[in-house]
């Protein structure tokens, strides 16, 4: 009997996938719990496997096409079945003329890759229950119309896409303002995509440089730039982040607390702390988690869900921690982050932002944060507002450390000083609630020995 290849929900928040790649071409023998296709969730790409042993018969949608969940992508029969009626269903087999694509080599293989256990064809979407975005995969970039240009020479170097350069637009502005020739690179990306990290390495060697430095030097556009503008398409991640945030900002009335905090003692502390080792070393970051993390436990009104017609107030603290990708963000959680040592939490936040940036995660462990912290201290921001993460009720915003002149005891003497802005939902969360908050939370940083007590 035909079994239909559906687009799951591979993550508790997709609503909608994007086929990245397919795994098996039409004709290929397939066994129930084999890959078939990588599937760009909101979070990150993951595997479809198949639910039956049979033949791939048949590929509805192209690679790089979108489908919500629950729609049909493809069919697994018998070879000489009859599957006319699955493929009217479908609304026709628009993948079938699409020719089969080459094999990647291992260096361009999607590593972020999660099976799912076989289940029914029926797939229920899951409840949202976390922001997450993470990098996302190629993206087709389309050159607007406009006055006749000079057409960039034929790129010489790998690319990945029969030709065509895949690069984030991260990527492709680092290469522009490095004098990087994005066509000469081999990508480390996703799909042997070209992100961040493989800019900065050509910088760094040479590779790659000349042509956009001497293209300008010459007067002319920056390289590989046809047209006026050009219109890229958004990736499962942007669509998320648009969706949720939009869904925050409006409908939840938020208010914001700022405070100062002296770190003259964190920073003691952790000198101490790194004659002992390495193993002992902690970023301020990692004091900074530990300390909202023991303080939600104290102050659970704000470790809190809001639910519509209730609010959860939840005796665990899992603490979602925004990292910064190529294409977007994604929230990792450290779950009972409280019962935590600082090195473990340091050790624990390192693995996480490391895979999140791979592309790695599995869906719990971006799922389930009570309350979320974003630090943008490292990129020098003194102080920013952020937008809270429904269902939590709060989020806290950590700017950059510095010294500031204060004055203490009549005299004046420079202390490390740095801002934190909570973002409240005023339904949950009261200004004084907020407030005490925040007390707790500056007792515990300017005095660090509290928490490891």
């Amino acid at each position: 009997m035909a079994t239909k290849v559906f687009m799951e929900a591979l993550s508790p928040t997709m609503e909608e996938g994007r086929l990245v790649k397919w795994l098996k071409n039409e004709g290929d023998v397939v066994k129930s719990g084999e890959p078939i296709a990588e599937v760009e969730t909101d979070k990150a790409i993951m595997e479809l496997v198949a639910r039956a042993d049979g033949v791939l018969r048949k590929r509805l949608i192209n690679e790089g096409d979108s489908r919500p969940v629950g729609n049909i992508v493809g069919v697994i029969a018998a070879p000489d079945e009859n599957i006319d009626a699955i493929v009217a269903e479908a609304g026709g087999g628009a993948a079938a003329a699409a020719a089969p694509a080459p094999s990647a080599k291992p260096s361009e293989q999607i590593v972020a890759r999660t099976q799912e256990s076989a289940g029914a064809s029926s797939v229920p979407r899951a409840p949202r229950e976390a922001q997450g975005e993470a990098s996302a995969p190629p993206q087709e970039k389309t050159p607007a119309a406009g006055p006749p240009q000079p057409q960039p020479s034929a790129p010489t170097g790998p690319s990945g896409n029969g030709g065509q350069v895949r690069s984030s637009p991260l990527a492709r502005r680092l290469a522009s303002d490095r004098g990087v020739d994005i066509r000469q690179l081999q990508g480390s990306g996703p799909g042997g995509r070209i992100i961040k990290r493989d800019i900065e390495a050509a910088a760094q060697s040479g590779a790659g440089a000349g042509a956009p430095r001497a293209a300008a030097a010459a007067g002319a556009p920056r390289a590989a730039r046809v047209g006026d503008y050009e219109d890229v398409q958004l990736t499962q991640i942007r669509k998320t982040i648009a969706k949720r945030l939009a869904e925050s900002i409006g409908p939840i009335p938020t208010f914001y607390l700022t405070a100062e905090f002296d770190l003259s003692r964190v920073a003691e502390m952790r000198e101490a702390m790194a004659q002992m080792g390495d193993e002992f070393k902690v970023s301020v970051n990692d004091i900074v988690l530990k300390a909202v993390a023991t303080a939600l436990s104290q102050h659970p009104e704000v470790n809190a869900h809001w639910l519509g017609d209730r609010i959860r107030y939840h005796n665990r603290v899992h603490l979602g921690v925004a990292v910064a990708t190529d294409d977007g963000l994604i929230v990792p959680v450290i779950f009972d982050a409280d019962t935590k040592r600082m090195s473990e939490i340091s050790r624990e936040t390192k693995e996480l932002a490391k895979r999140a940036r791979e592309r790695k995660l599995k869906p719990e462990e971006y799922t389930g944060s009570t309350f979320s912290v974003s630090n943008l201290g490292m990129f020098g921001i003194d102080q920013f507002t952020a937008i809270i993460n429904p269902p939590e009720v709060g989020i806290l915003a950590i700017g950059t450390s510095k010294d500031v002149i204060v004055e203490e005891d009549g005299e004046l003497v420079s202390r490390k000083r740095m801002k934190v802005t909570m973002s409240c939902d005023h339904r949950v969360v009261d200004g004084a609630v907020g407030a005490k908050f925040l007390q707790t939370l500056r007792r515990l940083i300017e005095n660090p020995l509290m928490m490891v007590y």
